[in-house]
């Protein structure tokens, strides 16, 4: 700017200006100099600053006119007067003069201009005092300055920087809280201006900006700091190289002396970025270097501002600056201690701030959850649950895994934080359900978790789990209806382990309580060397129970002589663990002791706090009668079905077997609290539940808190007795067993009750089968029950409705259960055998309708069939006429011939017989009708009897005994089968028979089992059975290999279509296999398992295969003596069936002598005369020797124990149902006596007596004349048996 010359102003005019150069004033504005009073002067000037103020700039006239005033009032007299009000007031003039002469300033000089501004910015520390009078005037110098940008004036002068730097810091140190706005952005306006419109920034200049940042200045002036902020944000685009290069110069070259504020570099670094991150964009690269650093501090001083802007609430750092980030944590695995420490502690605020960025924390996080040092892992410990108790979708399972993973520490202060960290987790997410279902539901795990801690052996963990159970998973404080709800529904949803946990918790401490009770009473008793031995080792057992038990044992020595003295103290004690002390008297005793105890003088106590420990493990906080009741009250609800069972997240059926779980825990701890008639209804109400496990839970509470019952509360005695006998009599053993121990513990007249018990109890009747009068009215119910099911889907004739799948399914499961669809073991043996019988006949009977056979799969088929070899005589003969019937009249498919292959395992002669002549009968029959019916050559698949062998393969391929593929005794058995039927059919070669029986054998193994198709288990026992029955063939018939006149059909729905190129001529059984098979040695029979089979059907339900032990063995002792027997297995057989013993018994006993063969050992010719007794004759049939019972009485009573030979065992007791594999019954053989074999297949023995002709003597006859080979054959065989 180019200033017009100045002149020199004159020193005393007056009036208007003229042209000769004085000094013109305003009108009424006298001269101004010194000569005049102060007030005179401020009065006289107060006028010009009203002229200037009202001029503008387009006042020419009056601009030339004031000129020499102008340049009058920047002299000296007025820049260095010492009147604070003149000086205001010409500054103000001056103000204006610059605003008025705009932009050609009427100074010249730039010494004066700088004199100028430097008074100016004097003058503007009047604006610290908003109550004076003469802020206005200040306020209006400022607002002057603002606007017009006076100050761009001094970019002109070489030194402007001098007031530049005066004037900021003028500013930063008169703005205060009493300002408003608008001083705050005139300062801002004026500030700004010189920044934007410069050329630069020095570092003075922006040190006097920055130096508001710095905490200190902070937090003197906050005004100050708020104003900086605003400068900078206004700035940024300017100033920011400026901050770079002051960083630049400090961090990166170490030029510390640039600056006074260089020491603040990371304070600042943190508030620029607060203000905004653009000031900082080139300095963060900086700071990448200087985590890289090799001096542990700085690295440290750097994660502690770079943890700060990370975590800050509204940084996206991390995501604008991916490489720092990923710089920055990789100081979580710093060499140096604090900085792996400070990074660590960063990361709760980075949870809390950023939940975006946990997912980058976790696995840093999860390394140093394993760091050696303690204090490290500690802290990853406080940071999760920090940021968890804040919100707890901010850290996710693996975070909280972390914490679990940690409550096994290895140092007690970082498992006690996490296990305290976990508790109050749980306090809040589960019990005050502050966020929800979802929220408690991830932590539900952790009330089991952290009573399994109870499991470790450190006493502090064990201390330190009952003090969360006692505040934070079931509140004691809680009013005693919702602490026992908190219980409640806790026991009900804890796992197994946890359940046990909080049970050893509870004996623990009332183990505790009956130490301190023995320890009270030695008190009682007279002081002796004795009295004082036993009570040094109580206390020696009471310490062991409490932290660091060395401190520990001179603390309970403290305080037993603390009880010695004080005899309140007793008092108070004895109280404490009385049987009949409330919560409420625990909580009172507890503090009454602790205030005696404590010492005012002594702020820490280890002593006083060592008592606590131990008034808190025997104090009964939780549970007294009124709690108990609560407890009952609360099991009632869930009976009745208004409890909140779902809302709490378990079912009812839950909720009440938990809750009398619980109620029997305590029935041990607290015996006293559930003397109540209230209680004890409740408890008899679930006695007549139906649940057992519930009822024998409630007899165990009555065993053990019922001991007043007959003296206080005869009512409940005259309800309780009957029940007891009920369950004593009827119930499940474990009822029984409890129920006799509860009627020994409470009543006094136990002999009485006991007797009569037994009195009642008769043998159970353990028979298969009884007469028609005699089966319940139930079953009979029952029975007619599934007849009409039947009747009423024979009349729909449709499956519409689905109810004929029902029906089966019914039929099904009821085979499934042998009778008993409850499984509850209240029905007898004879009624299940009426009900297996009904089942199996209505599945038949349905199979006869075609639209209902259609639907019946595979596996209930095979459930069908396997009634032919029921356990019981009756229902195998019932089942194989009613089979025998429909199949003569052609109203069963030709699947159910296949059927009677089963019965080559039946142990009864006149059964296999009977079984024959059915084939034989059924098969002439559809021979005879093919002949006389020519139309029915369409139907030949339905029709033909050859076609039975598919069905027969499929059959047996599925039987329960055929377990291993490879196993000879269980192949001999599936031959047997296979022979059985195959004899009858190839009797005759008709139409090159033979031939398409073999030709479908082989068509069978290029296809797969339609019923599992992709287990290569199913499919190998498949194929398996088929190379059995090619070698049947092959070895009974010479014209088997003919052509086979036309390509056998294979049924749908038991084969899948062969595959294309796929050709199966792999052999599954072995030459030498085959050569056993077909001439091997005559394998021992087989005896009768169960009809339910397991089947490999998906969710069949298993049943419990009878193990060698239960079943037994049945042995003929001269046929395994002598294998010569199999040669005479008709004749054998035939004199086998008349023997004298049940078959349908449960003990069977028969009465057999033999004649001792010579040098036999008398020993071991008594073990073989008591199998005999026991197990009875085997005989055999076509090579296979078979256990035969006599068709009719098979189900007489056991015989008097006159009739049993004193030197045979005892009876064995009645084995479980069905068959167990061969594998199982040959794994026992070694169990048996040394002669002994176990027979085929494992079934339950089926021995019985019969009445049919001839008697024992019969079975007796032939028993001597195989003794002269059985010396030689016994060792041999029992070598064999070994070695199998």
């Amino acid at each position: 700017m180019d200033f017009a010359a100045q002149p020199k102003p004159a020193t005393a005019l007056c009036g208007v200006g003229s042209a000769d150069g004085k000094i013109a004033y305003p009108p009424g504005v006298k001269e101004i100099t010194d000569k005049i009073t102060t007030d005179e002067m401020i009065k006289r000037l107060k006028m010009v600053v009203k002229t200037f103020m009202d001029m503008d700039q387009d006042s020419e006239d009056e601009k030339q006119q004031y000129l020499p005033l102008a340049l009058h009032l920047a002299s000296e007299f007025f820049l260095r007067n010492p009147n604070k009000d003149v000086r205001l007031l010409v500054a103000c003039c001056l103000a204006d003069i610059f605003r008025i002469y705009a932009p050609e300033a009427p100074y010249t000089s730039h010494d004066k201009l700088k004199d100028i501004f430097l008074f100016i910015t004097r003058q503007l520390k009047g604006l610290e005092d908003t109550k004076s009078p003469q802020f206005n005037r200040y306020f209006y110098l400022l607002e002057n300055l603002a606007w017009v940008k006076s100050y761009n004036i001094c970019f002109e002068l070489e030194d402007c920087n001098e007031i530049f730097i005066q004037l900021f810091r003028t500013l930063f140190s008169v703005i205060n809280n009493s300002h408003n706005k608008k001083v705050q952005m005139h300062m801002l306006d004026l500030m700004s201006s010189i920044i934007m419109e410069g050329d630069g920034v020095t570092q003075e200049l922006l040190d006097s900006i920055l130096i508001n940042l710095i905490p200190a200045h902070k937090n003197l002036n906050k005004q100050s700091f708020d104003l900086a902020k605003g400068l900078l944000k206004r700035t940024v685009q300017t100033i920011e190289a400026c901050i770079a290069n002051f960083f630049n110069q400090v961090l990166v070259l170490g030029r510390s002396s640039v600056s006074d504020l260089s020491e603040h570099v990371f304070d600042l670094i943190q508030e620029l970025f607060a203000i905004d991150p653009h000031l900082l964009l080139s300095v963060m690269p900086q700071l990448e270097f200087k985590l890289k650093s090799n001096d542990g501090e700085e690295r440290l001083a750097v994660v502690r501002l770079l943890a700060k802007l990370f975590g800050s609430k509204d940084s996206d750092l991390a995501t604008q600056n991916r490489p720092l980030w990923q710089c920055f944590l990789g100081r979580f695995n710093d060499i140096h201690v604090p900085v792996r420490l400070e990074s660590v502690k960063f990361a709760s605020h980075c949870l809390m701030n950023h939940p975006d960025l946990a997912k980058d924390l976790t696995e840093y996080l999860k390394v140093r959850s394993h760091d050696p040092e303690e204090a490290i892992r500690h802290d990853v410990i406080v940071t999760i649950i920090t940021a968890a108790k804040r919100d707890l979708a901010l850290v996710n399972d693996q975070l909280l895994g972390f914490v679990r993973e940690r409550t096994l520490d290895k140092r007690w202060r970082v498992r006690k934080e996490a296990m305290m960290g976990l508790a109050q987790l749980y306090k809040k997410y589960c019990l005050h359900g502050e966020a929800g279902k979802e929220a408690a539901e991830k932590v539900s795990w952790i009330k089991d978790k952290l009573l399994h801690i109870y499991y470790q052996n450190s006493i502090d963990d064990k201390l330190l789990v009952e003090k969360i159970f006692a505040q934070y998973l079931v509140p004691h404080n809680l009013e005693t209806e919702e602490r026992m709800k908190c219980l409640y529904y806790l026991y009900a949803s804890l796992d197994p382990n946890a359940v046990k946990a909080l049970n050893e918790m509870w004996k623990c401490q009332n183990m505790l309580r009956s130490h301190v009770r023995e320890l009270l009473d030695l008190h009682k008793q007279p002081t002796s060397e004795t009295n004082c031995s036993a009570m040094f080792g109580k206390l020696m057992t009471i310490a062991k129970n409490l932290p660091d038990p060395g401190k520990a044992q001179d603390f309970v020595k403290k305080f037993n002589q603390v009880l010695g003295d004080d005899e309140k103290l007793r008092s108070q004690l004895e109280l404490l663990i009385s049987p009949t002390c409330s919560c409420k008297q625990a909580d009172v005793c507890v503090r009454e002791i602790a205030r005696k105890l404590a010492n005012p003088k002594q702020p820490t106590n280890p002593f006083l706090e060592m008592v606590k420990f131990l008034l808190e493990r025997i104090a009964p906080v939780h549970i007294d009668s009124e709690a108990i009741s609560a407890l009952v009250k609360l099991m009632n609800k869930s009976i009745e079905g208004t409890a909140d069972d779902e809302e709490e997240g378990v079912s009812p059926d839950t909720a009440i077997r938990s809750g009398l779980e619980l109620l029997k825990v305590l029935s041990f701890t607290h015996p006293t609290s559930f003397h109540s008639a209230e209680t004890y209804e409740s408890l008899l109400q679930c006695l007549r539940m139906e649940d057992d496990k519930v009822a024998e839970a409630a007899i165990q509470i009555f065993r053990n808190t019922g001991h007043k019952i007959e003296t206080d509360l005869p009512q409940i005695r005259s309800t309780l007795i009957p029940i007891l006998h009920q369950k004593a009599k009827r119930g499940t053993p474990h009822q029984a067993k409890q129920a006799v121990h509860c009627i020994h513990a409470i009543f006094t007249n136990k002999e009485v009750q006991l007797a009569q018990i037994f009195e009642s109890t008769g043998e159970k009747n353990g028979k298969l089968w009884s007469p028609d009068e005699e089966v319940s009215p139930e079953v009979l119910a029952k029975v007619q029950a599934i007849k009409l099911l039947v009747r009423w889907l024979l009349g729909m004739k449709n499956n519409q409705s689905k109810s004929a799948n029902s029906t089966l399914r019914l039929l099904s499961a009821m085979l499934v259960s042998e009778g008993d669809l409850t499984e509850q073991k209240r029905i007898s043996k004879s009624d299940m055998s009426r009900l297996r019988l009904a089942a199996g006949s209505a599945i038949m009977k349905l199979a006869q309708e075609p639209c209902y056979h259609e639907i019946i799969t595979p596996e209930q088929f095979q459930l069908c069939a396997l009634v032919i070899n029921d356990e019981c005589y009756q229902v195998r003969q019932i089942f194989a006429q009613k089979l025998h019937k429909a199949l003569v009249k052609l109203l069963l498919p030709l699947e159910y011939m296949a059927i009677f292959a089963l019965c080559a395992k039946d142990p009864v002669k006149e059964r296999r017989a009977h079984a024959r002549q059915c084939l034989l009968k059924n098969i002439s029959i559809r021979r005879e009708y093919i002949k006389q019916n020519p139309m029915a050559t369409e139907k030949l698949l339905s029709l033909l009897p050859e076609y039975v062998v598919p069905y027969m393969i499929h059959l047996l391929a599925h039987d329960p005994d055929f377990t291993r593929s490879q196993d000879v005794d269980q192949l001999r058995d599936i031959k047997e089968c296979l022979w059985f039927m195959l004899e009858v059919l190839m009797t005759k070669n008709e139409n090159n028979s033979h031939a398409f029986m073999k030709k479908m054998a082989e068509n069978i193994k290029l296809t797969k089992d339609a019923q599992s198709p992709d287990e290569s288990k199913t499919n190998e026992k498949l194929y398996t059975v088929c190379d059995v029955a090619l070698c049947v063939i092959n070895s009974k018939s010479a014209l088997c290999n003919a052509d086979s006149p036309k390509d056998p059909v294979l049924p749908m729905k038991f084969f899948t279509q062969p595959e294309k190129d796929f050709c199966n001529d792999k052999s599954y059984i072995s030459e030498e296999t085959r050569v056993l098979l077909l001439t091997g040695k005559p394998k021992p029979t087989g005896v009768l398992g169960a009809v339910n089979k397991p089947l490999s059907a998906t969710g069949r339900k298993p049943y419990v295969r009878s193990t060698g032990a239960e079943t037994g063995s049945n042995i003929n002792v001269n046929s395994e003596l002598n294998p010569s027997t199999g040669n005479r297995s008709r004749e054998q057989s035939s004199e086998a069936a008349e023997t004298g013993v049940s078959e349908n018994e449960e003990n069977p006993v028969r009465i057999i002598s033999v004649t001792p063969a010579k040098n036999i050992d008398p020993v071991k010719n008594k073990e073989i005369n008591s199998d005999q007794a026991t197990q009875g004759n085997i005989s055999s049939d076509r090579g296979k020797k078979r256990t035969v019972t006599a068709a009719g009485a098979e189900n007489i009573q056991q015989k008097t124990d006159e009739e049993v030979d004193e030197s045979g065992p005892p009876a064995p007791s009645k084995p479980k149902r069905g068959r167990r594999p061969k594998s199982e019954s040959q794994g026992n053989a070694t169990k048996t006596d040394d002669i002994s074999k176990p027979l085929g297949k494992g079934r339950k023995r089926a021995a019985g007596s019969q009445e049919g002709p001839g008697g024992l003597e019969a079975g007796n006859a032939k028993a001597p004349k195989l003794q002269d080979g059985a010396k030689k054959a016994a060792p041999a065989e029992r070598q064999i048996d070994l070695q199998r």
